[in-house]
C-alpha cells in the first residue's frame, strides 16, 4: 500500500484514474480513513458488546476540535491534533460514564441522545463550528506539504499511517489482558462481577479508546478533505459505520478495513453510474431506483445479512473452519482404518 502512489495501476470500473494520480489516491485514501473508523466501532462492538449509535460524535469531535484548534486556538497542527485527540476522549469519558449505567437498547438510546445533541450544537453554534455550511480547515497553519492537490500523495501516506496506528492499537487491545476481560463481559457480565472484576471499567475504558481512535480518524478526514460538515457528527452516520462493520464481518479485524474500503467504494463509484447515460436510457421502473446509490447500497446490505450473515469475513473464517474439520476429520478416519489393518493383521498372525 506505501508503494502503491509510485505505481501505475489501472482497475477500471472500480478506481477513476491509475493509482499515481490524485484522483485515485484521494479516494484510496478516504477509504482507508472510514477504514480506520469502522475498525474503532468494531473494537466497541466487536470485542466491547457495545452497539452505540453515537460513535460518529467522537469522529466528528477529532474533525471539529482540529479545525477549531486550527481557527480559533491558532496552535500548529501537531498541537492541534493533540488537543482534538484530548477533546474527543475527554468527551467519551463524560458521556461513556453516563451511558454505561444502561445495557442493550437503553445504552444504544443513550448514545443515540448525546449524538443528537453534539449535532445540534455544531449546527447551532455558527461562530464556532460554521453551523450547516460547515467548518473549513485552516490551511495556513498546516505543512505545505499536507496541501494541495499536488501533495495528495503525502495526505495518502498520512492516512495509511493513521489506519496502520489503529489497526495496531485494536491488535494490542484485542491481545491483551483488557480486550480478554471486554470479550468475557460481553459474553457472561455476571461471571466477572464474581470475579471481583469490574464491567464497568473495563467497558468504560474500551469506549474511550474506541472513541480517541474515532477523533484519529475524523482528524485525519479533517485533513483530506480540507473540511468538515455536521453529518461527521450525526447519529446517521453512525449507522452508516455500523453497516460497513456488519458488511466486513464484526468481530474481524480485518473485515472491518474491508468493510469500510467496500462501502467507500460502492458510495462514491455508485454515484457515478447513477448519473450515467446508460441508467438514464433505461425505463423508469429500472431507471428511479438504480438512480439512487443509496437504494443500490440498502438492496446490498439486505443480500449481505441474508446470505451471509457473519459478513464477509465471518463467511470465509466458517469456511476455512469447515475445510479444517474436514481434514481433522479425514486424518482421524485414516487412523482408524490404520488401527484397524493392524488389528487384522495381527489377528492373521
Amino acid at each position: 500500500m506505501a508503494l502503491l502512489p509510485m505505481l501505475n495501476l489501472s482497475l477500471p470500473g472500480i478506481l477513476p484514474t491509475p493509482t499515481y494520480l490524485p484522483g485515485t489516491l484521494a479516494l484510496l485514501s478516504l477509504c482507508m480513513v472510514f477504514a480506520a473508523l469502522a475498525l474503532s466501532y468494531n473494537l466497541l462492538l466487536g470485542s466491547g458488546g457495545m452497539l452505540s449509535f453515537g460513535h460518529a460524535l467522537y469522529f466528528g469531535a477529532g474533525a471539529y476540535g482540529l479545525g477549531v484548534a486550527l481557527e480559533h486556538f491558532g496552535v500548529p497542527l501537531w498541537p492541534g491534533i493533540f488537543i482534538a485527540l484530548i477533546g474527543g476522549m475527554v468527551i467519551a469519558l463524560v458521556t461513556g460514564a453516563v451511558s454505561m449505567r444502561v445495557s442493550g437498547i437503553p445504552f444504544a438510546m443513550v448514545t443515540l441522545a448525546f449524538a443528537q445533541a453534539g449535532s445540534v450544537l455544531v449546527r447551532r453554534n455558527s461562530q464556532i463550528t460554521g453551523g450547516e455550511e460547515g467548518l473549513s480547515l485552516n490551511t495556513e497553519l498546516v505543512p505545505d506539504f499536507l496541501i494541495g492537490v499536488v501533495n495528495t500523495r503525502n495526505l495518502y501516506w498520512f492516512t495509511l499511517a493513521v489506519l496502520v496506528v489503529v489497526y495496531l492499537v485494536t491488535l494490542w487491545v484485542d491481545t491483551s489482558r483488557l480486550g480478554h476481560l471486554a470479550r468475557a463481559t460481553r459474553e457472561n457480565e455476571q461471571r466477572v462481577r464474581v470475579l471481583g472484576l469490574s464491567p464497568y471499567r473495563v467497558r468504560l475504558l474500551i469506549f474511550v479508546i474506541a472513541a480517541g481512535l474515532a477523533s484519529l480518524a475524523g482528524v485525519a478526514y479533517m485533513l483530506l478533505q480540507s473540511g468538515t460538515v455536521p453529518r461527521a457528527v450525526s447519529a446517521d452516520f453512525t449507522i452508516t459505520v455500523l453497516v460497513m462493520v456488519v458488511l466486513g464481518g464484526v468481530g474481524f479485524r480485518w473485515g472491518a478495513i474491508l468493510g469500510g474500503v467496500l462501502y467507500t467504494l460502492l458510495d462514491q463509484r455508485l454515484t457515478v453510474l447513477a448519473g450515467s447515460d446508460a441508467i438514464a436510457s433505461l425505463p423508469d421502473v429500472l431507471r428511479v431506483p438504480l438512480s439512487e446509490p443509496l437504494f443500490i447500497l440498502g438492496a446490498l446490505f439486505i443480500l449481505v445479512v441474508m446470505f451471509l450473515p457473519g459478513g464477509i469475513a465471518g463467511t470465509v473464517d466458517a469456511a476455512v473452519r469447515r475445510r479444517k474439520g474436514d481434514r481433522v476429520r479425514d486424518s482421524l478416519h485414516r487412523l482408524d482404518d490404520a488401527d484397524d489393518e493392524l488389528e487384522t493383521s495381527a489377528q492373521v498372525r
